[in-house]
């Protein structure tokens, strides 16, 4: 942490984890569109939401060793090699290659620095992260490896929190973090997703709202604000990882619901602020949203980015 701590002398403030390699290249015509990445941060510093020199810090690439404290070692090996079968590359939706692999290694360790950095400041943000589908030892659904999961896990072990919660609040279940946190006292697991959307067989999280197809803003955010306080009370986390996907996006290509952008600004500022005035340190991940139009999909993306702007100028 000393280390963070130097890095943290010349941010003033939201901290912000972006790195250029949480991009990389893709057939044309994928359904994932990679180039969100660097959208979300050229839309912030466009509307002049950031100052990259005053609030921008890079990650480093997440090793072997520290992947392999969430996933098993065989996958892990395999997954960092290059060596998992077509099957396996098939369920996630992408053929490995080389910058798919480190790209995918700086986003978790983007997210992992999102998390030491809010212990410290008490708010942090990625312009990546919330692969949930990945689990123990596959991968799943554009998620490769479960960057949620690496960063509880890595924090557990170097003792830095005791109790982690991870608010899931994309539009698909995140069954891959469930399934490594099961039975783990340590973290507990809140996902809020559309019941009928993908995985089709989903896990079972400490805690699941299973919504109903075209549910709206006031309907979201009102189970949200009946569940969120109740759970900090119970879990008294030490750390909250807050998976913000766009997906339940009434224009999201994958969605299912009916979320305007002011409800997922107000989504987003709730969970934040929740956080914050409790004196919980929480750090957010952009996690899923699917539309062909890059610019809208970048700009829907950096609402958790605005809502937390607004939350770091009220601490």
């Amino acid at each position: 942490m000393a280390t963070i701590r130097e890095h943290l002398l010349h941010i003033h403030g939201l901290p912000i984890i972006h790195s250029e390699s949480y991009v990389c290249g893709l057939p044309p015509k994928h359904r994932f569109q990679m180039g969100k990445f660097r959208g979300v941060f050229n839309r912030l510093v466009r509307d002049k939401v950031i100052e990259p020199r005053q609030q921008v810090l890079e990650p480093s690439q997440i090793s072997k060793e520290l992947a392999g404290l969430a996933h098993s070692k065989e996958y892990v090996d395999r997954f960092f090699s290059g060596d998992t079968s077509a099957d396996e590359q098939r369920r996630t939706g992408f053929k490995w290659t080389h910058g798919l692999c480190s790209r995918v290694r700086f986003e978790c360790g983007g997210t992992l620095l999102a998390a030491m950095v809010c212990l410290e400041r008490g708010l942090a943000a990625s312009t990546g992260g919330g692969t949930h589908h990945a689990g123990p030892d596959y991968g799943s659904g554009y998620c490769l490896l479960n960057d949620l999961s690496i960063t509880s896990s890595v924090l557990l072990s170097l003792g830095l929190v005791r109790r982690v919660l991870i608010v899931d609040l994309d539009v698909h279940q995140g069954d891959g973090t469930a399934l490594m946190f099961n039975n783990n006292p340590s973290v507990f697991t809140f996902s809020m997703h559309c019941q009928s959307n993908f995985p089709f067989r989903k896990q079972p999280s400490d805690l699941d709202i299973g919504l109903a197809d075209h549910v709206g803003d006031a309907e979201y955010l009102s189970t949200l604000e009946d569940a969120l306080p109740s759970l900090l009370d119970q879990v008294r986390p030490d750390l909250v990882l807050y998976d913000a996907g766009v997906d339940p996006h009434v224009d999201d290509d994958l969605g299912k619901l009916d979320l305007t952008d002011d409800g997922l600004y107000q989504r987003d500022e709730y969970v934040l602020g929740t956080c914050v005035r409790r004196g919980v340190p929480v750090c957010s991940v952009i996690g899923g949203g699917y539309h062909k139009d890059l610019d809208i999909l970048s700009a829907r993306h950096s609402i958790v980015h605005r809502a937390a702007t607004k939350v770091w100028a009220r601490k």
